[in-house]
């Protein structure tokens, strides 16, 4: 313990032993959750705790700053206050309750996520709401805000006991210059963090990924996240002369300099009304047609006997705002936030406007309220009306929780409006998004064998058997008959593993029904979530201008390939190799040595030519577009 010292700055050093002693204690309890992911060598835990109390002094220097700031202003006559020494000890016993809530948080969200803090809790940040909310249904908040102040309470008596820092402290008498010079230098420290470190790159201890989250400060990755939720690619990452990549673009899509190329289709186009279902982190290792053997999905496992299933298709990214991108944009991620978040995503070449231009009335229907992860701003500028909760009656709302109404409220509602549109004599295409699998996993009683707020199988399970119910609600319609029924996940339920990219983490299923009209068929094709409007609009024979990246999953020539990433790392999936690009201009590919549904093992390899030549291309053409605006809907 510290030593009585007549040096008020004692107390930043006191509090910053605090932090990284706390900040250390999270790192333990993180790893031992993860006690069997992780890499437990003598040489990779010594990198581990070695970086991680780095950046853990990096993130008290920066959380401290105000307070050196404080200290160097206040005079002696009121800094030696007694009864700011009362507010001093109040303040401590603040912070150490907030440090202490930290470490809860960062369980809660590692438990979530596999990783630290990153872009879902800088949104988390923003969308308070629905956030807090959902964290009072699945949390017994006043036991954990109990053991939070009984904690903090027994920490802060021990330091109140055992040192003598803040009485010596308040005893002080340092002269202003003399205040500024020590306060400078502590100040400075942030400073030269903030511009000389590379954000995160030294937690690359190692080829696991758990370790290199371990060896992150919680806080501090909060900070970057924030600091870098949009990511320049031609600044960050590898690239090739633009004339090289747009030749290369034109030999992959035969396309012009726009990426614009003619899809011809011979014969009569047909107008199927799509009631497109996009549902809440369905992963493919829930679905029993890809193996699983719980018996969480049984309407969707005999859905698939009747319908085209595509068995081996990837979503994009981890977020639902990603899948929404991939499917109605047809691009591959770009880094950082998705263009759905982003100001500028008004007037994208979009599907919609595909649709729009056919003579069909489009609506995308939210469980929740649209302005979450800015989903009406953005489709209502690309080609659609939005319904959400604020747009259905309180005698529409069996049951609602944080995220939404049910989905039997919501595909009831789906009904409705298709009926409407019906009526109008239009061709109808409804973008349907789910919320009930989705924690805190409640949903109406008596639907399935298993209890509300049990946990993911319930919810898996009520979402099966609500689409199932919507399916036969939907049969006794007058435009059933000629109607596409699209059932996908937006991404896969969880995003943590052993690699940076864990391929099988982002497999989901896709399921296209429709009797009479589209024939049962599985298809192994590895492919994308940006190829489902390509695949669709070739299923109605239409012809069309297309800016897209994804292409017909069931054409004989189709180029099977999948595009996964973070927020920060982009993948190209195919041949069984996967090339990622990172920031620093880093490549690397690896051999995907064995994958099963919950596993995959890869091997790095030295980057073959086309494999990285391609990989670049598609990701810096996307950038490109995407900022110069080329890839925009001008018709």
């Amino acid at each position: 313990m510290l030593k009585p010292t007549k040096n008020r700055f004692s107390l930043v050093i006191l509090l910053m032993l605090i932090f990284i002693g706390l900040a250390l204690i999270s790192r333990i309890i993180l790893m031992i959750t993860s006690f069997h992911q992780v890499d437990l060598g003598i040489l990779p835990l010594i990198k581990v705790f070695s970086v991680g109390v780095f950046y853990d002094f990096i993130a008290a220097s920066y959380y401290l700053a105000p307070l050196a700031l404080y200290i160097i202003l206040m005079p002696d006559k009121l800094f030696n206050n007694r009864f700011h020494k009362y507010i001093f000890w109040f303040f401590l016993f603040v912070q150490i309750n907030l440090l202490v809530f930290n470490i809860f948080t960062e369980w809660f969200f590692w438990k979530e996520f596999g990783r630290r803090f990153d872009f879902i809790a800088v949104d988390y940040l923003v969308y308070t709401h629905e956030v807090i909310q959902n964290i009072l249904e699945s949390y017994p908040i006043p036991l954990l805000l109990s053991l939070v102040f009984i904690i903090s309470s027994s920490l802060f008596y021990f330091i109140y006991k055992k040192t003598a820092v803040l009485d010596s402290a308040f005893n002080s008498s340092q002269g202003f210059l003399q205040r500024l010079k020590i306060g400078v230098c502590i100040i400075s420290l942030p400073i030269l963090f903030f511009n000389v470190l590379n954000e995160q790159s030294m937690a690359n201890v190692s080829a696991n990924q758990f370790n290199n989250e371990l060896s992150k400060d919680g806080l501090y990755s909060l900070f970057s996240a924030f600091r870098n939720n949009t990511l320049d690619y031609d600044a960050h990452y590898r690239t090739e002369n633009i004339g090289t990549i747009m030749s290369n673009l034109k030999t992959i899509y035969k396309c012009d300099d726009t990426h614009s190329r003619y899809i011809k289709k011979p014969g009569k186009e047909l107008k199927y009304n799509v009631m497109l279902i996009m549902v809440e982190s369905l992963s493919a290792e829930y679905v029993g047609a890809f193996g699983d053997t719980r018996g969480w999905t049984p309407n969707l496992d005999n859905l698939v006997k009747h319908s085209l299933f595509f068995n081996n298709l990837y979503a994009t990214g981890t977020r639902t705002d990603r899948g929404m991108e991939a499917v109605v944009l047809s691009v591959p991620p770009t880094p950082g936030r998705s263009i759905i978040k982003r100001p500028d995503c008004h007037n994208m070449f979009s599907s919609g406007f595909i649709f729009k231009e056919k003579g069909y009335e489009n609506k995308f229907m939210y469980a929740g309220y649209g302005y979450f992860d800015n989903m009406n701003d953005f489709f209502s500028h690309n080609g659609f009306m939005t319904v959400d909760r604020a747009n259905m009656d309180r005698s529409e709302i069996i049951f609602s929780n944080a995220w939404g109404v049910s989905d039997e409220d919501l595909f009831n509602k789906a009904l409705k409006e298709s009926d409407k549109s019906y009526q109008n004599n239009k061709p109808f295409f409804n973008y349907i998004m789910t919320a009930s699998n989705h924690r805190p996993y409640t949903y109406p009683d008596g639907r399935i064998d298993i209890p509300s707020h049990t946990g993911r199988s319930g919810s898996v399970k009520y979402t099966d058997y609500a689409i199932n119910k919507f399916l036969n609600d939907a049969a006794s319609k007058p435009w059933f008959k000629n109607t596409i029924f699209i059932i996908l996940a937006d991404h896969n339920g969880g995003s943590a593993g052993k690699t940076s990219l864990p391929a099988w983490r982002y497999k989901i299923p896709v399921i296209i029904y429709g009797p009479g009209i589209i024939r049962p068929q599985i298809v192994s094709k590895l492919s994308s979530q940006i190829d489902l409007m390509p695949t669709l609009f070739s299923l109605m024979n239409w012809s069309y201008e297309s800016k897209f990246y994804g292409e017909d999953i069931l054409d004989a020539d189709f180029n099977e390939r999948a595009f996964i990433g973070t927020y920060e790392k982009l993948g190209l999936l195919r041949n069984n190799r996967l090339v990622i690009l990172e920031p620093g201009k880093k490549l690397q590919e690896y051999k995907i040595v064995s994958q099963g549904l919950q596993d995959i093992k890869y091997k790095e390899i030295d980057p073959i030519k086309k494999d990285k030549l391609d990989a670049i291309t598609y990701y810096q053409s996307a950038s490109y577009f995407y900022r110069s605006g080329i890839n925009r809907w001008n018709n």
